[in-house]
Protein backbone atom coordinates (compact mmCIF):
# COMPACT_ATOMS: atom_id res chain seq x y z
CA UNK A 1 0.00 0.00 0.00
CA UNK A 2 1.53 3.05 -0.86
CA UNK A 3 1.13 6.28 0.80
CA UNK A 4 1.49 9.67 0.24
CA UNK A 5 2.07 11.52 4.19
CA UNK A 6 0.30 14.89 4.48
CA UNK A 7 0.91 13.96 8.38
CA UNK A 8 4.70 16.18 8.56
CA UNK A 9 2.60 19.56 7.26
CA UNK A 10 -0.24 18.93 9.02
CA UNK A 11 1.76 18.49 12.32
CA UNK A 12 4.07 21.47 11.93
CA UNK A 13 0.95 23.84 11.09
CA UNK A 14 -1.18 22.53 14.26
CA UNK A 15 1.24 22.71 16.57
CA UNK A 16 1.90 26.39 15.64
CA UNK A 17 -1.53 27.30 16.94
CA UNK A 18 -1.64 28.14 20.78
CA UNK A 19 -4.32 25.86 22.20
CA UNK A 20 -3.53 25.48 26.37
CA UNK A 21 -5.93 24.83 28.55
CA UNK A 22 -6.35 26.27 31.43
CA UNK A 23 -7.58 24.21 35.23
CA UNK A 24 -8.25 26.90 36.90
CA UNK A 25 -11.27 27.98 34.12
CA UNK A 26 -14.34 27.14 34.64
CA UNK A 27 -15.25 28.15 30.90
CA UNK A 28 -16.39 25.07 28.45
CA UNK A 29 -13.51 24.06 26.59
CA UNK A 30 -11.29 26.36 28.94
CA UNK A 31 -9.83 28.30 27.24
CA UNK A 32 -11.17 29.48 23.66
CA UNK A 33 -7.79 29.35 21.77
CA UNK A 34 -8.60 26.08 21.73
CA UNK A 35 -11.10 26.21 18.82
CA UNK A 36 -8.94 28.29 16.87
CA UNK A 37 -7.21 24.40 15.89
CA UNK A 38 -10.68 23.07 15.96
CA UNK A 39 -12.25 25.21 13.40
CA UNK A 40 -9.08 24.15 11.13
CA UNK A 41 -9.94 20.55 11.45
CA UNK A 42 -13.12 20.85 10.47
CA UNK A 43 -13.00 22.77 7.54
CA UNK A 44 -9.99 20.57 6.38
CA UNK A 45 -12.30 17.09 7.24
CA UNK A 46 -14.95 19.26 4.63
CA UNK A 47 -12.46 19.88 2.03
CA UNK A 48 -11.95 15.63 1.86
CA UNK A 49 -15.52 15.78 1.35
CA UNK A 50 -16.67 14.56 4.96
CA UNK A 51 -19.73 16.46 4.96
CA UNK A 52 -21.30 16.00 8.57
CA UNK A 53 -17.75 17.77 10.01
CA UNK A 54 -18.71 20.27 12.78
CA UNK A 55 -17.53 21.74 15.94
CA UNK A 56 -19.93 21.76 18.47
CA UNK A 57 -20.50 24.77 21.27
CA UNK A 58 -18.12 23.01 24.04
CA UNK A 59 -15.39 22.16 21.66
CA UNK A 60 -15.88 18.63 19.88
CA UNK A 61 -15.09 18.31 16.53
CA UNK A 62 -17.13 15.17 15.22
CA UNK A 63 -17.26 13.56 11.87
CA UNK A 64 -17.76 10.51 10.04
CA UNK A 65 -16.10 9.02 6.98
CA UNK A 66 -19.12 6.33 5.31
CA UNK A 67 -18.72 2.66 4.82
CA UNK A 68 -17.77 1.52 2.19
CA UNK A 69 -18.01 -1.95 2.41
CA UNK A 70 -21.01 -4.26 2.19
CA UNK A 71 -20.38 -5.83 5.31
CA UNK A 72 -21.98 -4.84 8.49
CA UNK A 73 -18.68 -3.96 10.37
CA UNK A 74 -18.50 -2.36 13.65
CA UNK A 75 -18.41 1.82 13.69
CA UNK A 76 -14.66 2.65 15.18
CA UNK A 77 -13.96 5.75 16.63
CA UNK A 78 -10.11 7.53 16.62
CA UNK A 79 -10.12 10.22 18.96
CA UNK A 80 -7.17 12.67 19.91
CA UNK A 81 -7.23 16.28 21.86
CA UNK A 82 -6.20 19.30 20.56
CA UNK A 83 -5.18 20.91 23.80
CA UNK A 84 -1.61 21.43 25.27
CA UNK A 85 -0.35 20.73 28.88
CA UNK A 86 -0.46 24.29 30.92
CA UNK A 87 2.78 23.13 32.54
CA UNK A 88 4.79 24.61 29.80
CA UNK A 89 3.89 27.78 27.27
CA UNK A 90 2.50 26.90 24.06
CA UNK A 91 2.74 30.29 22.87
CA UNK A 92 4.82 31.12 19.21
CA UNK A 93 5.94 27.35 19.34
CA UNK A 94 8.53 27.37 16.28
CA UNK A 95 9.15 23.71 15.05
CA UNK A 96 12.50 22.73 13.80
CA UNK A 97 12.87 19.36 11.89
CA UNK A 98 16.39 17.79 12.32
CA UNK A 99 16.49 15.61 9.39
CA UNK A 100 18.78 12.58 8.97
CA UNK A 101 19.24 11.98 12.96
CA UNK A 102 22.73 10.36 13.83
CA UNK A 103 22.78 10.27 17.31
CA UNK A 104 24.02 13.89 18.23
CA UNK A 105 22.98 15.78 21.09
CA UNK A 106 20.19 17.96 19.95
CA UNK A 107 20.93 21.60 21.10
CA UNK A 108 18.08 24.01 20.98
CA UNK A 109 18.85 27.47 19.33
CA UNK A 110 16.74 29.72 21.29
CA UNK A 111 17.61 28.44 24.72
CA UNK A 112 20.87 26.43 24.55
CA UNK A 113 20.78 24.67 27.87
CA UNK A 114 17.66 22.68 26.57
CA UNK A 115 19.65 19.82 24.97
CA UNK A 116 18.35 16.28 24.19
CA UNK A 117 20.75 13.72 24.83
CA UNK A 118 20.10 9.88 24.18
CA UNK A 119 21.12 9.25 27.93
CA UNK A 120 17.79 11.18 28.76
CA UNK A 121 15.76 9.95 26.13
CA UNK A 122 16.85 6.48 25.43
CA UNK A 123 14.45 6.18 22.67
CA UNK A 124 16.74 8.50 20.40
CA UNK A 125 18.85 5.38 19.38
CA UNK A 126 16.03 4.41 17.65
CA UNK A 127 15.84 7.02 15.95
CA UNK A 128 19.14 6.96 13.25
CA UNK A 129 18.32 8.27 9.96
CA UNK A 130 15.09 9.58 11.01
CA UNK A 131 13.73 13.24 10.85
CA UNK A 132 13.14 14.70 14.35
CA UNK A 133 11.19 17.48 15.00
CA UNK A 134 11.54 19.69 18.73
CA UNK A 135 10.13 23.25 19.44
CA UNK A 136 12.94 25.89 19.87
CA UNK A 137 14.09 26.21 23.33
CA UNK A 138 11.07 27.91 25.04
CA UNK A 139 8.13 26.58 24.38
CA UNK A 140 6.88 22.77 25.06
CA UNK A 141 6.11 21.13 21.14
CA UNK A 142 2.67 19.89 21.31
CA UNK A 143 2.78 16.50 20.00
CA UNK A 144 1.05 15.95 23.07
CA UNK A 145 -1.80 15.17 21.29
CA UNK A 146 -1.22 16.86 18.25
CA UNK A 147 0.87 14.19 16.45
CA UNK A 148 -2.30 11.83 17.52
CA UNK A 149 -4.00 14.62 15.79
CA UNK A 150 -2.67 15.18 12.12
CA UNK A 151 -1.87 11.48 11.84
CA UNK A 152 -5.92 11.29 12.51
CA UNK A 153 -6.12 13.43 9.73
CA UNK A 154 -3.85 11.93 7.19
CA UNK A 155 -5.36 8.74 7.81
CA UNK A 156 -8.96 9.71 7.22
CA UNK A 157 -7.04 11.73 3.84
CA UNK A 158 -5.94 8.84 2.66
CA UNK A 159 -9.14 6.23 2.91
CA UNK A 160 -11.22 9.33 1.41
CA UNK A 161 -8.48 9.11 -1.25
CA UNK A 162 -8.70 5.36 -1.78
CA UNK A 163 -11.83 3.92 -1.84
CA UNK A 164 -10.43 0.52 -3.28
CA UNK A 165 -9.56 0.64 0.69
CA UNK A 166 -12.69 -1.38 2.30
CA UNK A 167 -13.69 -0.13 5.76
CA UNK A 168 -17.05 0.04 7.73
CA UNK A 169 -18.33 3.42 9.44
CA UNK A 170 -15.46 5.93 11.33
CA UNK A 171 -15.91 8.45 13.63
CA UNK A 172 -13.41 11.16 13.90
CA UNK A 173 -13.28 12.75 17.97
CA UNK A 174 -11.53 15.39 18.52
CA UNK A 175 -11.70 16.55 22.29
CA UNK A 176 -10.54 19.74 24.25
CA UNK A 177 -9.49 19.76 28.10
CA UNK A 178 -7.87 16.65 28.26
CA UNK A 179 -4.64 17.75 29.79
CA UNK A 180 -6.77 19.24 32.68
CA UNK A 181 -8.72 16.10 33.13
CA UNK A 182 -11.87 17.18 31.52
CA UNK A 183 -11.35 15.81 27.75
CA UNK A 184 -14.78 13.57 28.01
CA UNK A 185 -16.89 15.50 30.44
CA UNK A 186 -19.15 16.53 27.52
CA UNK A 187 -18.95 14.15 24.50
CA UNK A 188 -22.00 12.92 23.47
CA UNK A 189 -21.61 9.24 23.01
CA UNK A 190 -24.90 8.92 21.61
CA UNK A 191 -24.47 11.43 18.36
CA UNK A 192 -20.87 9.90 18.36
CA UNK A 193 -22.82 6.26 17.95
CA UNK A 194 -19.50 4.34 17.56
CA UNK A 195 -18.73 0.63 19.23
CA UNK A 196 -15.61 0.49 19.87
CA UNK A 197 -12.68 3.40 19.93
CA UNK A 198 -8.82 4.47 19.72
CA UNK A 199 -7.59 7.24 21.84
CA UNK A 200 -4.21 8.28 19.50
CA UNK A 201 -2.10 9.58 22.69
CA UNK A 202 0.48 7.09 23.10
CA UNK A 203 4.48 7.69 23.26
CA UNK A 204 7.29 4.91 22.00
CA UNK A 205 6.76 3.25 18.55
CA UNK A 206 4.14 0.74 18.10
CA UNK A 207 3.45 0.45 22.04
CA UNK A 208 -0.46 -0.32 22.65
CA UNK A 209 -1.85 0.28 25.92
CA UNK A 210 -5.13 -1.16 27.77
CA UNK A 211 -4.76 -0.61 31.05
CA UNK A 212 -4.42 2.72 33.03
CA UNK A 213 -3.46 3.53 36.56
CA UNK A 214 -7.36 3.75 38.57
CA UNK A 215 -7.37 7.49 40.10
CA UNK A 216 -8.97 9.32 43.32
CA UNK A 217 -8.78 12.58 43.92
CA UNK A 218 -8.56 13.35 48.02
CA UNK A 219 -8.81 16.34 50.29
CA UNK A 220 -7.88 16.71 53.35
CA UNK A 221 -9.53 19.58 54.98
CA UNK A 222 -7.86 20.77 58.26
CA UNK A 223 -9.34 22.86 61.16
CA UNK A 224 -7.08 24.82 63.23
CA UNK A 225 -7.43 27.01 66.58
CA UNK A 226 -7.00 30.61 65.53
CA UNK A 227 -4.60 33.16 68.18
CA UNK A 228 -3.57 36.36 67.99
CA UNK A 229 0.32 35.61 67.92
CA UNK A 230 1.70 37.44 70.30
CA UNK A 231 -1.04 35.89 72.94
CA UNK A 232 -0.68 32.73 71.39
CA UNK A 233 0.90 30.28 73.83
CA UNK A 234 -0.73 26.83 74.22
CA UNK A 235 -3.80 28.06 72.48
CA UNK A 236 -2.41 28.59 68.60
CA UNK A 237 -3.10 25.66 66.70
CA UNK A 238 -1.93 26.41 63.14
CA UNK A 239 -3.65 24.62 60.46
CA UNK A 240 -0.83 25.85 58.16
CA UNK A 241 2.00 23.67 60.82
CA UNK A 242 -0.30 20.72 60.74
CA UNK A 243 -0.73 20.30 57.02
CA UNK A 244 2.96 20.59 56.54
CA UNK A 245 3.58 17.80 58.79
CA UNK A 246 0.90 15.36 57.48
CA UNK A 247 2.68 16.21 54.15
CA UNK A 248 6.34 15.70 55.74
CA UNK A 249 5.15 12.07 57.42
CA UNK A 250 3.55 10.87 53.66
CA UNK A 251 5.78 7.30 52.61
CA UNK A 252 9.33 8.84 50.85
CA UNK A 253 10.51 5.44 50.06
CA UNK A 254 7.43 3.90 48.33
CA UNK A 255 4.13 5.21 47.45
CA UNK A 256 5.47 8.42 46.03
CA UNK A 257 5.56 9.50 42.51
CA UNK A 258 9.42 9.71 43.15
CA UNK A 259 10.07 6.46 44.63
CA UNK A 260 7.84 4.17 42.04
CA UNK A 261 7.47 2.26 38.93
CA UNK A 262 5.73 0.23 36.50
CA UNK A 263 2.83 -1.11 38.29
CA UNK A 264 3.35 0.75 41.40
CA UNK A 265 0.61 2.76 43.17
CA UNK A 266 1.12 6.05 44.59
CA UNK A 267 0.13 9.21 46.94
CA UNK A 268 0.74 12.69 45.23
CA UNK A 269 -0.25 15.97 46.94
CA UNK A 270 -0.63 18.60 44.68
CA UNK A 271 -1.84 21.46 45.88
CA UNK A 272 -1.77 23.16 49.90
CA UNK A 273 -3.31 26.41 51.02
CA UNK A 274 -4.90 27.92 53.80
CA UNK A 275 -4.23 29.75 56.62
CA UNK A 276 -3.81 29.40 60.16
CA UNK A 277 -7.68 28.61 60.84
CA UNK A 278 -8.06 26.45 57.93
CA UNK A 279 -5.92 24.59 55.30
CA UNK A 280 -6.88 21.95 52.65
CA UNK A 281 -4.27 19.31 51.07
CA UNK A 282 -4.98 18.12 47.57
CA UNK A 283 -3.89 14.78 46.73
CA UNK A 284 -4.36 11.85 44.41
CA UNK A 285 -4.41 8.18 44.68
CA UNK A 286 -3.30 5.79 41.64
CA UNK A 287 -3.06 2.44 41.46
CA UNK A 288 -3.86 -0.28 38.85
CA UNK A 289 -6.05 -2.17 41.45
CA UNK A 290 -9.04 -0.31 42.40
CA UNK A 291 -9.08 -2.17 45.97
CA UNK A 292 -5.44 -0.60 47.08
CA UNK A 293 -6.58 2.64 46.07
CA UNK A 294 -8.90 2.44 49.20
CA UNK A 295 -5.70 1.15 51.08
CA UNK A 296 -3.52 4.07 50.35
CA UNK A 297 -6.21 6.48 51.06
CA UNK A 298 -6.47 4.48 54.65
CA UNK A 299 -3.26 4.93 55.22
CA UNK A 300 -3.10 8.70 54.54
CA UNK A 301 -6.09 8.90 56.67
CA UNK A 302 -3.90 7.25 59.71
CA UNK A 303 -1.28 9.30 59.01
CA UNK A 304 -3.37 12.12 59.34
CA UNK A 305 -4.73 11.18 62.53
CA UNK A 306 -1.62 10.04 64.20
CA UNK A 307 -0.34 13.80 63.25
CA UNK A 308 -3.64 15.21 64.87
CA UNK A 309 -3.28 13.59 68.14
CA UNK A 310 -0.89 16.28 69.09
CA UNK A 311 -3.13 19.30 68.52
CA UNK A 312 -6.15 18.49 70.26
CA UNK A 313 -8.39 21.21 69.49
CA UNK A 314 -7.91 20.82 65.83
CA UNK A 315 -10.11 18.54 63.40
CA UNK A 316 -9.74 17.13 60.37
CA UNK A 317 -12.46 16.46 57.39
CA UNK A 318 -11.56 13.61 54.16
CA UNK A 319 -13.24 14.01 50.73
CA UNK A 320 -12.72 11.30 48.04
CA UNK A 321 -13.48 12.22 44.58
CA UNK A 322 -13.08 9.46 42.12
CA UNK A 323 -11.65 10.83 38.50
CA UNK A 324 -11.33 7.13 36.72
CA UNK A 325 -11.10 3.79 36.93
CA UNK A 326 -8.28 0.99 35.06
CA UNK A 327 -9.93 1.00 31.59
CA UNK A 328 -8.85 -2.96 31.18
CA UNK A 329 -11.73 -3.95 33.04
CA UNK A 330 -14.11 -3.16 30.12
CA UNK A 331 -11.52 -3.56 27.36
CA UNK A 332 -11.13 -7.38 28.18
CA UNK A 333 -14.34 -8.40 27.65
CA UNK A 334 -13.80 -7.46 23.86
CA UNK A 335 -10.76 -9.23 23.18
CA UNK A 336 -11.04 -8.02 19.49
CA UNK A 337 -10.19 -4.85 20.21
CA UNK A 338 -6.85 -5.17 21.45
CA UNK A 339 -6.72 -8.20 18.68
CA UNK A 340 -6.96 -6.23 15.65
CA UNK A 341 -4.90 -3.25 17.15
CA UNK A 342 -1.67 -5.25 17.50
CA UNK A 343 -2.29 -6.59 14.27
CA UNK A 344 -2.68 -3.43 12.77
CA UNK A 345 0.71 -2.48 14.09
CA UNK A 346 2.57 -5.15 13.03
CA UNK A 347 0.82 -4.65 9.30
CA UNK A 348 2.35 -1.16 9.52
CA UNK A 349 6.03 -2.71 10.05
CA UNK A 350 5.94 -2.56 13.39
CA UNK A 351 6.96 -4.34 16.46
CA UNK A 352 4.09 -4.40 18.78
CA UNK A 353 4.19 -3.32 22.58
CA UNK A 354 2.11 -4.19 25.07
CA UNK A 355 1.91 -1.07 28.10
CA UNK A 356 0.31 -0.21 30.73
CA UNK A 357 -0.44 3.61 31.18
CA UNK A 358 0.76 5.19 34.60
CA UNK A 359 -1.54 7.59 34.08
CA UNK A 360 -4.75 7.89 31.72
CA UNK A 361 -5.93 8.63 29.06
CA UNK A 362 -9.65 10.05 27.24
CA UNK A 363 -9.75 5.96 26.52
CA UNK A 364 -10.56 5.68 30.38
CA UNK A 365 -13.12 7.14 30.58
CA UNK A 366 -14.74 7.18 27.20
CA UNK A 367 -14.45 3.01 28.09
CA UNK A 368 -16.72 3.04 31.15
CA UNK A 369 -18.58 5.73 29.22
CA UNK A 370 -19.80 2.85 26.66
CA UNK A 371 -17.29 2.94 24.18
CA UNK A 372 -14.09 0.79 24.60
CA UNK A 373 -11.37 2.62 24.03
CA UNK A 374 -7.66 1.66 24.45
CA UNK A 375 -4.88 3.86 23.27
CA UNK A 376 -2.18 3.41 20.02
CA UNK A 377 1.02 5.10 20.10
CA UNK A 378 1.52 8.48 18.22
CA UNK A 379 5.32 8.83 18.82
CA UNK A 380 5.06 11.59 20.70
CA UNK A 381 8.00 12.02 23.87
CA UNK A 382 9.11 13.85 26.70
CA UNK A 383 5.50 15.33 26.41
CA UNK A 384 5.03 19.03 28.84
CA UNK A 385 8.34 20.16 28.73
CA UNK A 386 10.83 22.06 26.50
CA UNK A 387 12.20 18.57 25.10
CA UNK A 388 9.37 17.50 23.95
CA UNK A 389 9.91 15.54 20.40
CA UNK A 390 8.07 13.04 18.32
CA UNK A 391 9.62 11.68 14.70
CA UNK A 392 8.43 11.83 11.07
CA UNK A 393 9.02 8.43 10.72
CA UNK A 394 7.01 7.30 14.13
CA UNK A 395 4.21 9.28 12.77
CA UNK A 396 4.11 7.97 9.21
CA UNK A 397 4.16 4.45 10.86
CA UNK A 398 0.90 5.95 13.62
CA UNK A 399 -1.06 6.75 9.91
CA UNK A 400 -0.47 3.36 8.07
CA UNK A 401 -1.12 1.96 11.71
CA UNK A 402 -4.97 3.59 11.45
CA UNK A 403 -5.69 2.97 8.42
CA UNK A 404 -4.46 -0.60 8.58
CA UNK A 405 -6.83 -0.68 11.67
CA UNK A 406 -9.73 0.61 9.52
CA UNK A 407 -9.43 -2.32 6.65
CA UNK A 408 -8.71 -5.22 9.38
CA UNK A 409 -12.52 -4.61 11.06
CA UNK A 410 -13.74 -4.56 7.93
CA UNK A 411 -11.72 -7.96 7.04
CA UNK A 412 -13.08 -9.36 10.28
CA UNK A 413 -16.69 -8.40 9.82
Amino acid sequence: MKFNYTVLQRFIKYVKIDTQSDGSSKNIPSTEKQKNLSKILVNELLEMGISDAHLDDKGYVYATIPSNSDKKVPTICFCSHVDTSPDCSGANIKPIIHKNYQGEDLVLPDDKSVVLKTENHPDLKNQIGNNIITASGTTLLGADNKAGVAEIMDAAYHLINHPQLKHGEIKILFTPDEEIGRGVDHVDIEKLNANFGYTIDGETLGSFEDETFSADGMQIMINGVSAHPGFAKAKMQSAIKIAAEIIAALPKDRLSPESTHQKEGFVHPVNIEGQVENAQIDLIIRDFEDEKLKQHEDEVKDITLKVLENYPGASVEFKIIEQYRNMKKVIDKYPKISEYALKAIERAGVKPLKRSIRGGTDGSRLSFMGLPCPNIFAGEHAFHGKQEWVSEQDMQAAVRTIVNLAMIWEEKA
